[in-house]
């Protein structure tokens, strides 16, 4: 498993001058270091923490960052911040379509359970969450401001410097601190406290409807849908290409790599928090899980040419599915809300 050590210091180059549960542990001297809590189910081989040496969490570092993440000082206007279009009531997600104010062609993703994840962005461009968070602030379709207008603002700040001391040591203000800020708050997002997670690893048997249990079997088997959004992330951290489209549109990773067979290839969100983070798919095509549903069961098209090798049952035609069924993965899919990761106050704007 890597560690960034080369997206990290590809960003050094570019630095200018409930679910939520921690344990702090006392430091002599510094940073306090801080353990993210993790399920024991919610771990395993295939779903591991991906931590990096060089950004390790602290409750200072966590602090800080959750300030910038609601801090509209970062954009060029004085008007916007993450949360503007990554709202916590939402999964941190977006409701508008796109393309939104700036022109931005792509959803906002939900943000939650990052700190397992190796690539971020929808085409998978970041590969790490340092360089995710680096990006926005200076991406005119996002933020649009300069970052080193933004560490100027920072560093007059009456608040900051003392705030970066106390997180990295000095009162410096750099990019390079921000992101590592942004993303330490950003990996103390877990969501793991839905009622499917009660039922399924909890043992709680009235957890889950009837119709429920049938959409998770569903889920699980006929429907195909484990395939790429298996438990317990929901998710299968790949790149893929489900035939949302006959022919290319927007190119995903292939227009970053150039390499013909990711064409039209995005990364695979969670289903957690599904129900709340609409629209859907990296475009926002879709507005209600009925429509995801319904493409899976009759839309999607199988002659694509990058079609990933996980919509083999598609092609074959084994994915048939009633509208009874489509009901019962729908109400699936509502269970894997977790309420008290969306109204956590821990990650709202500080006071």
């Amino acid at each position: 498993m890597h560690r960034f050590a080369p997206a990290i210091l590809l960003l050094l180059a570019l630095a200018c001058g409930r679910s939520r549960s921690v344990v702090e542990q006392p430091a002599a001297t510094g940073p306090t270091p801080l353990q993210l809590v993790v399920p024991a189910w919610a771990q395993d081989t295939a779903h591991a923490l991906n931590l990096p040496y060089d950004n390790p969490l602290t409750v200072e570092g966590v602090a800080l960052g959750r300030k910038l993440f609601h801090e509209q000082a970062l954009s060029g206007t004085g008007t916007l911040s993450c949360a503007s279009c990554h709202r916590q009531e939402l999964a941190f997600s977006d409701p508008r379509n796109v393309p939104n104010e700036q022109g931005f062609p792509r959803n906002s993703m939900p943000l939650f359970n990052l700190a397992f994840a190796h690539y971020f962005f929808w085409d998978a461009r970041a590969l790490s969450l340092e360089l995710q968070a680096f990006e926005p602030v200076s991406a005119h379709q996002e933020m649009n401001s300069d970052w080193n207008a933004v560490c100027r603002n920072l560093q007059a700040h009456p608040e900051y410097p003392e705030l970066f001391r106390k997180a990295f040591g000095s009162t410096h203000i750099d990019s390079l601190r921000v992101a590592y800020a942004l993303a330490q708050f950003e990996r103390t997002l877990l969501s793991f406290n839905s009622r499917f997670d009660r039922w399924h690893y909890q043992g709680d048997a009235e957890a889950l409807s009837a119709q429920e249990i049938r959409g998770f079997k569903l889920f699980t088997g006929k429907g195909n849908c484990a395939d790429c959004h298996m438990p317990p992330l929901f998710t299968d951290h790949r790149v893929v290409n489900i035939g949302l489209d006959a022919e290319t549109v927007d190119k995903g990773l292939g227009a970053r790599s150039g390499v013909a067979w990711h064409m039209g290839r995005f990364k695979t969100p969670s289903a957690r928090n599904v129900a709340q983070s609409a629209p859907y798919m990296h475009d926002g095509r879709f507005g209600t899980l009925e429509e995801v549903v319904d493409f899976y069961a009759h839309g999607v098209h199988t002659a694509a040419t990058t079609l990933d090798a996980h919509m083999e049952p598609w092609v074959k035609g084994n994915v048939l599915l009633s509208a009874s069924e489509r009901a019962d993965l729908v109400a699936f899919l509502r269970s894997l809300s977790d309420p008290g990761f969306l109204a956590d106050p821990r990650l709202g704007a500080p006071e």
